[in-house]
């Protein structure tokens, strides 16, 4: 697994690293004792590290079984496990599986599913905690419906949260989805819901770690079966 520093984050991170520097070189040229400082350099590299761990984009490969696999799109923890009625795109009652992400996660966002993108659709919206049920439906947010290989649809929802203020997607309608690849970034923030088949066989409860690409999340139903 390689890490590197995602495009999202390099402004960030370069003007984050100049406003430190003149903070800093001034406080130890002109300030005493010299404690004083120290403590602002020590904080300085906390946060800037704190950043910096935000904004990791690591490259992940699924050596598992790929047939109907569907994978957790972030890093984080699952949330919401329930069977809800999906009134945007799909129409039908589905199994939703939200993973909720704190500032130490990782924030690329993975495609769950390999097939074919057929709708990209961003919503302005409030910006409520992710943590809530009706941030799914009411705050800012981008949703993705990917054609599975077996045929099913699935959809992906990117939530922003109380302090998360920008979504980015790089899916794009008919293009290709790819379980190894990332479909979009959420800059300090907080959310994904994946809607699912209910035929679906689901393998994560309420409270599991998943790790974005690689953690198993569900098997869509065989399509001989459909």
């Amino acid at each position: 697994m390689k890490v590197k520093i995602h495009r999202e984050g390099t402004n960030i991170l370069i003007i984050l690293m100049c406003m430190l520097v003149v903070i800093n070189i001034p406080s130890w040229m002109f300030i005493r004792p010299i404690a004083i400082p120290i403590v602002f350099s020590s904080i300085s590299a906390v946060l800037f590290f704190l950043v910096l761990n935000f904004f990791r984009s690591p490259r992940r490969h699924f050596h598992g079984n790929r047939d109907r696999v569907v994978v957790s799109s972030v890093d984080g923890k699952v949330v919401a496990l329930e069977e809800v009625y999906e009134s945007e795109y799909l129409h039908r009652k589905v199994m939703q599986i939200s993973v909720f992400m704190t500032i130490f996660n990782v924030h690329a966002n993975w495609f769950p599913v390999d097939g074919k993108v057929l709708l990209v659709k961003h919503h302005s919206g409030r910006f409520h905690s992710a943590y809530l049920p009706k941030s799914s439906t009411e705050n800012e947010r981008s949703t993705v419906v990917i054609r599975a290989d077996n045929g099913q649809e699935i959809l992906m929802r990117q939530i922003a949260g109380a302090i998360a203020r920008r979504i980015v997607t790089y899916a794009h309608k008919g293009t290709d989805a790819n379980i190894e690849d990332h479909m979009g970034f959420i800059k300090f923030g907080s959310r994904v819901d994946i809607f699912l088949p209910l035929d679906a066989e689901i393998f994560v409860k309420i409270g599991d770690k998943t790790v974005g690409g690689i953690t198993e999340i569900a098997r869509l139903a065989d399509k001989k079966t459909l």
